[in-house]
């Protein structure tokens, strides 16, 4: 169990980082080129060297693309038409087809916003340089005598905050930690008591003299202190594979963690006190946990969650962890900011807590 606890957090931080990831990139692009001009090689170009497109498939025929993507060799059809750059030039406008792979429609929708930007930034770059040409060869005006000049351009600058490289592991890392804990500690706990009752050691403390609190506060002293250990591990993890950034005070996140614990304890508790089996217990924390983890804003954003979701998601203890480890480490969020946080994850744990206590009883 030593080495459960120690290597489990390190490993599933590793791998949940890397593969729970929302960036799309190297999307499968396949091009048909009708018009075979300097535009439509510059358009095609810039969707090549964007980083989330590799060229796949370049063909005159759209039966081929289509073909292509029906046989899943290619996520995005751009499909450039003839006269595309003369459009450019004399009406000031063209058009270009992006037809996406929707099967997966996170993939699909992320490609398809990739391609929208990629294609309004040429048609930027492209207008700038046409207006640029015609202002360099334009006469005289009549009445000033000077010469056309090109229109100023609104220039933006902008700046990231909390995660300027737009890093996703800086995003998840933080949250993973959080569910790691709740997740290895809510099942450890549920696990050990019910281990006791299946080679019958517990009908022996059943017996004896030892209060119940006595009996609950030596089986959860234990796992509470090595949720601390689990979480130094994890950020120790975090910072040296990641660098994901401190920037909240890490004795805040001690103190979360050992009051949000409790509550995964008390969780815990009370499933083992209605399992017969390890079997039993393991199928009833899974069927919360995942609960739980999936409505935690670990993947999806609370807020994006339908009204009745938000509202149940009040009891879900892991979304306050959640919440908490990304305030505090990457906003460097103080106690006033998660103090309403806090305070909720305290009530749990003593409601939960409360509730495993009154639900357990002694017998022989």
């Amino acid at each position: 169990m030593l080495v459960l606890l120690l290597i489990m957090p390190v490993l599933q931080t590793i791998l949940l980082s890397y593969a729970a990831n929302y960036e799309v990139k190297n999307l499968a692009l396949a091009v048909v080129d009708h018009d075979l001009s300097p535009a439509s090689r510059q358009l095609a170009a810039k969707f090549s060297a964007s980083g989330y497109f590799k060229v796949k498939q370049t063909t005159f025929a759209t039966k081929e693309a289509d073909h292509a993507m029906a046989n899943d060799r290619v996520d995005i059809i751009l499909e450039i038409p003839a006269h595309f750059e003369r459009d450019l030039v004399r009406e000031n406008h063209a058009t270009v087809s992006l037809v996406a792979n929707a099967i997966n429609a996170t993939k699909a929708g992320l490609g398809m916003g990739y391609a929208q930007n990629i294609v309004r930034d040429f048609n930027i770059e492209f207008a700038e340089k046409w207006m640029a040409r015609t202002v360099s060869t334009a006469p005289a005006t009549a009445e000033g005598g000077g010469y056309a000049t090109a229109p100023s351009t609104v220039q933006i600058t902008y700046s990231n905050w909390y995660n300027p490289k737009l890093d996703y592991k800086t995003f998840m890392v933080p949250g993973i930690l959080g569910e790691i804990v709740a997740l290895i500690i809510g099942f450890l706990t549920a696990l050990n008591i019910v281990r006791e009752r299946e080679i019958g050691t517990i009908e022996q403390l059943n017996v004896t003299p030892v209060q119940k609190w006595q009996f609950i506060l030596g089986k959860l002293l234990p796992f509470w202190l090595l949720s601390l250990v689990m979480m130094t591990v994890g950020l120790a993890a975090g910072k040296l594979m990641f660098d994901i950034p401190m920037v909240g005070n890490l004795g805040l996140v001690f103190l979360y963690t050992a009051t949000f614990t409790p509550c995964m304890l008390g969780f815990g508790f009370f499933i083992s006190n209605f399992s017969d089996s390890q079997q039993q217990a393991t199928f009833t924390v899974w069927f919360f946990l995942l609960i739980f983890i999936l409505m935690c804003g670990l993947f999806t954003p609370v807020e994006s969650m339908p009204q009745w979701a938000q509202w149940l998601n009040v009891l879900n203890p892991i979304q306050y962890f959640v919440e908490f480890m990304r305030l505090v480490l990457l906003k460097g969020a103080d106690f006033q900011d998660i103090k309403t946080n806090y305070f909720s994850v305290l009530t749990y744990a003593i409601a939960v807590n409360g509730l495993a206590v009154w639900s357990y009883k002694k017998r022989a």
